[in-house]
């Protein structure tokens, strides 16, 4: 059987240059905003006709930064990255084909002179300039599944951590920018590997370097400063 690649429809964009401070899955920071761009070919109206009557969006996408991987087992970073499981099992980025999956809330749909439509959306996890292979309505009645069972991420589901934002830092950005900040770090953008309480971590974030330190669960912001 012949293989056919797949077309890139759309590309996303976000706050996120690179991957660090991304949030490990869609919708823990519902606050997160992002655009889905379409390429030029997919630019139409037509093409999201109906679209205004859902609330939310399944995007799939491409781990453009991670690459293949043949690897049958992966370290899942909420495990605290000792612990193999397989790769199947899990939402790694390693895969044999490196596709992603993620929920999202529309906030809004714009038609735009430059870039035609254009998707507004809260809660994705992704890196700015991702490629998007599709995006399909979410059906609450068929896709939400009430009586699901996690596996294994329903053991660290309500991990997070304890932000603490000085007030000096607060003062210079409006609510929403610091509402949306807080969201993230709660969710802990460390590499699972580190746990320093001393060493200062730092990620871009909508064109400024976030600075932060963590000392058992409590994670103290240091500065936010222009990128």
């Amino acid at each position: 059987m012949n293989e056919a690649p797949m077309k890139i429809i759309a590309r996303i964009e976000s706050g996120f240059p690179s991957k660090f401070g991304i949030p490990r899955q869609s919708g823990l920071v519902k606050s997160l905003p992002a655009k889905i761009i379409f390429e030029p070919e997919f630019r139409s109206p037509d093409a999201i006709r109906g679209l205004e009557g859902f609330s939310h969006l399944w995007i799939i996408w491409k781990f453009s930064e991670s690459g293949e991987s043949n690897s049958l087992t992966v370290r899942p970073p909420r495990l605290g990255g000792n612990t193999r499981l397989g790769v199947f099992a899990t939402r790694s980025p390693f895969r044999p084909n490196p596709i992603g999956l993620s929920c999202v809330k529309i906030e809004s749909i714009e038609q735009t002179q430059n870039r035609g439509t254009v998707i507004n959306i809260l809660g994705a996890d992704l890196m700015d300039g991702t490629p998007i292979y599709d995006i399909k309505p979410y059906l609450p009645h068929s896709d939400c599944i009430t009586e699901a069972v996690g596996g294994f991420s329903d053991e660290v589901k309500d991990y997070c951590l304890k932000v603490e934002i000085p007030e000096q830092i607060k003062e210079s950005f409006d609510r929403q920018f610091i509402e949306t900040v807080t969201e993230i770090l709660e969710n802990d953008p460390r590499p699972s590997y580190h746990r320093d309480p001393e060493r200062i971590y730092g990620f871009p974030y909508a064109g400024y370097e976030i600075k932060f330190r963590v000392q058992n669960d409590l994670l103290t912001v240091v500065e936010i400063k222009n990128d």
